[in-house]
């Protein structure tokens, strides 16, 4: 026979498990969750909204999430579904992607506009449902309309399944730190100008840690990021690259800090006093602080890796690593100058690829590298800029000052279509909105990183490649030094990859594949396509949607740098995309 409570005893139980929880998770503080078989799904509504922002002594009105800049935290566990309602207040359009995110069978939730949804119009709504499958760690989300991630970006956090832990020492405290831009003017504006006249974007006014500029630029004093810290502990610092168009070295003056995790996958654990990270990109570090209050505190730069011939923003942001000291509670500060880091030169690559060739898959027992040991794919990418003439009867300010800045992936320039492509694959309307003839090579082969052709015009269509499910992938991505040699970024929407070799010159595919990383190559959703080198990634398409894979320099994915992938459904229920939700936004 059961045994009934008093009502009182019931609702004290039942408050008593919520404020546990809450403790236990406070990330979840600000978000609604429901139970289900799978796990917990998460509520959270986005508001988006203008708000009067100030920076560097300039106040602008701005798009922003919830009032908040950067933009919430969202916060999951692996095997949780996410429910997030974005509502436009403001007059721009606008698609929030969730970087990194797989979206198994669920690409329309992805967000890019008018690859997987037409974006969310002024006064609309939408609302983003997935779940998330067989991933932990640090991601984050943006926008993916024009240059709105800018201001519109946010850290998205994914706890191990309960009673999981992580392959490493339990941290004693974790600490998102998103790398961003400050822009005095309007990002939208900035690209709209550059797109009319042909000519390279302004640049940013400043990098901001957690958007705050910090006391190396005028007037940013106050707006500078501090990180309190206790002497001998662990802290875990979740470090997303938000900014739109540099990748960037950090360091923390005297600590070293100890790498885990790379775009939400473990990694072989190793020691660095310096990361690179690109735009797209997330890193997890282990800072050890020292055992003893060091009455000192210590600076953490960055500032950017860049090689190309265009302008940027050649600046560094600092924020404050301070120790509390435990003698003296009401006491974190000292009166001496912060200490400084050294970082690279700017041009550093030889440190890009030191760095980089320093990140390994785990490769556990139950972290495995699901290396595709056989291709049944080959495809061959030149990643790089071009020029387009310029329209009869108007001034472009582009190469040689008769042509607009162009990009492209083979030379095909991608051109947004009026239709979102998911939409058209899916209901077998893709006539008239994109074609099936992407060039698996280049049409033209030429020494790609040596003299450039002089012919740099480049083709102009919305190409895609169309792969059956479930198929073996070698993906080798070229850079090109037509109008000069640079990394890119390269972010693949809907999988992760596996970086098998990367290697400078020209790909030579009688000799680099003996080279090949096959067993515990760093798996990733973002690339940095070595300056003037290749990198060759390996994936398999066991997820059936319309996948974009772009430059995430956000002024070569408006130049063009990007392309996608249709991948077919599979022949079993479960590998097949649903239709498509009733809210979906309309062009």
């Amino acid at each position: 026979m059961g045994v009934s409570l008093p009502s009182s005893l019931l609702f004290m139980v039942a408050f008593l498990f919520a404020v546990s929880f809450v403790l236990a998770f406070p990330e979840v503080a600000g978000a609604k969750a429901t139970t289900n078989q799978a796990g917990v799904t998460r509520h959270y509504k986005f508001e988006i909204r203008l708000k009067n922002v100030t920076r560097l002594c300039h106040t602008k009105s701005m798009v922003t999430v919830n009032g908040k800049f950067p933009g919430p935290r969202v916060v999951a566990r692996e095997g949780d579904r996410l429910v997030v309602k974005v509502v436009n207040h403001v007059p721009n359009n606008i698609s929030i992607h969730w970087h990194g995110v797989r979206q198994i069978r669920s690409g329309w939730a992805d967000g890019p506009s008018y690859i997987t949804q037409c974006p969310i119009q002024s006064g609309q709504s939408y609302v983003y449902n997935f779940t998330i499958v067989g991933q932990r760690g640090t991601l984050f989300w943006h926008a993916h309309f024009s240059w709105l991630r800018a201001s519109v970006y946010g850290p998205l956090i994914i706890f191990p399944k309960k009673n999981a832990s992580y392959p490493f020492v339990k941290p004693y405290k974790e600490v998102s730190i998103l790398f961003g831009e400050w822009w005095n003017a309007d990002p939208e504006a900035v690209i709209s100008q550059s797109l009319q006249t042909g000519a390279g974007p302004n640049v940013s006014d400043a990098y901001t840690f957690n958007g705050r500029p910090g006391p190396l630029y005028n007037c940013s004093q106050n707006e500078t990021y501090r990180l309190k810290v206790k002497p001998g502990k662990t802290y875990l610092l979740r470090l997303v690259n938000a900014a739109l168009n540099d990748e960037l070295f950090f360091s923390v003056a005297n600590h070293s800090l100890t790498v885990v995790e790379a775009d939400a996958v473990y990694v072989k654990p190793f020691q660095t006093n310096l990361l690179v990270i690109a735009p797209g990109q997330t890193t997890n570090v282990l800072l050890k602080t020292k055992p003893q209050f060091p009455n000192a505190t210590f600076f953490m730069l960055a500032r950017p890796y860049f090689t190309g011939m265009g302008t940027f923003d050649n600046s560094t942001v600092a924020g404050i690593l301070e120790y509390e000291d435990p003698l003296n509670s009401s006491s974190s500060t000292s009166s001496t100058p912060p200490l400084r880091p050294t970082l690279p030169p700017i041009n550093a690559t030889s440190a890009v690829a030191n760095f980089s060739s320093r990140i390994k898959s785990l490769n556990s027992a139950k972290f495995p590298a699901n290396v595709p040991q056989t291709v049944q794919k080959h495809f061959f990418f030149t990643v790089g800029l071009g020029s387009n003439p310029c329209p009869k009867n108007q001034t472009c300010q582009g190469p040689n000052n008769r042509t607009k800045f162009s990009a492209s992936v083979n030379n095909i320039s991608f051109a947004l279509p009026s239709t979102a492509l998911l939409q058209a694959h899916f209901f077998g309307r893709s006539n008239g909105v994109y074609s099936t003839d992407f060039p698996t090579s280049p049409l033209q082969p030429f020494n790609y990183t040596g003299t450039p052709p002089n012919n740099t015009n480049v083709a102009n269509g919305t190409k895609v490649v169309v792969i059956p499910y479930n198929t073996s992938v070698e993906l080798v991505l070229q850079d090109t030094s037509i109008l000069g040699a640079e990394s890119h970024p390269l972010h693949l929407h809907g999988f992760n990859f596996y970086i098998v070799g990367q290697g400078f010159g020209n790909f030579n595919p009688n000799k680099d594949p003996a080279n090949f990383n096959l067993v515990d190559p760093a798996e990733r959703n973002t690339v940095g396509v070595p300056s003037g080198g290749w990198v060759a990634i390996r994936f398999l398409t066991d997820n059936p949607g319309v996948w974009l894979m772009h430059c995430h320099f956000d002024v070569h994915l408006s130049w063009g740098l990007r392309m996608a992938w249709v991948v077919q459904d599979g022949k079993l229920p479960n590998q097949k995309l649903p239709p498509p939700p009733s809210d979906l936004p309309k062009c």
